[in-house]
């Protein structure tokens, strides 16, 4: 396979579309963000990476709280409106519809309309560049019943999950095998 060597840049995918609330109050926002992972297992964090020009950026370190908001798919025109205006200039909440609920450990709210939101305390932030990343605890997940599986697990086909890839929105879709598969016989 013959292969162009490229200039680096960010080539990495797919990507988990979130709609990230931060703030609380009438300074609750909601920002949209694909540079966000899992980052460590025990005790369970997150990262996000976000511009330090970004109004979420100084409602994030500022308050100490997030939460990652996870949608489905059939939401991709809320997500891209989230991460196309800001939050200094149009209440993204009333913009697109989206209700304001309690988090259980944060004051932060989550997006009701979303079937999974991750709860987390800022526990650190790095300045890494065009980015900071912003490391935060997962101190509690709220998990809509209709995408749950008899047992209590995710079930990823009920979530209708969306990525990110290079300008794209995708749906996540087809089981192509499970952790460990290939080594099971």
């Amino acid at each position: 396979m013959a292969k162009r060597i490229q200039k680096p840049t960010t080539t990495l995918f797919p990507l988990p579309a979130v709609l990230v609330s931060c703030g609380s109050g009438p300074e609750a926002n909601i920002i949209t963000l694909a540079w966000a992972g899992t980052v460590c297992s025990s005790p369970p964090q997150v990262g996000l990476g976000v511009r330090p020009d970004r109004h979420s950026h100084g409602l994030i370190q500022h308050g100490g709280e997030f939460v990652v908001n996870l949608p489905r798919a059939d939401q991709v025109y809320l997500v891209d409106h989230c991460g196309t205006v800001s939050g200094r200039d149009e209440d993204k909440w009333a913009a697109c519809g989206f209700t304001p609920a309690p988090g259980s450990e944060v004051e932060v709210p989550v997006i009701a309309e979303c079937p999974v939101n991750i709860e987390c305390r800022l526990l650190q932030t790095i300045a890494l560049g065009s980015h900071d990343l912003f490391i935060g605890e997962v101190v509690a997940i709220q998990m809509a019943e209709d995408v749950l599986d008899e047992v209590g697990h995710l079930d990823i086909a009920e979530i209708d999950a969306l990525a990110y890839l290079n300008g794209e929105y995708r749906r996540i879709g087809e089981l192509v095998g499970t952790y460990g598969f290939s080594k099971r016989k």
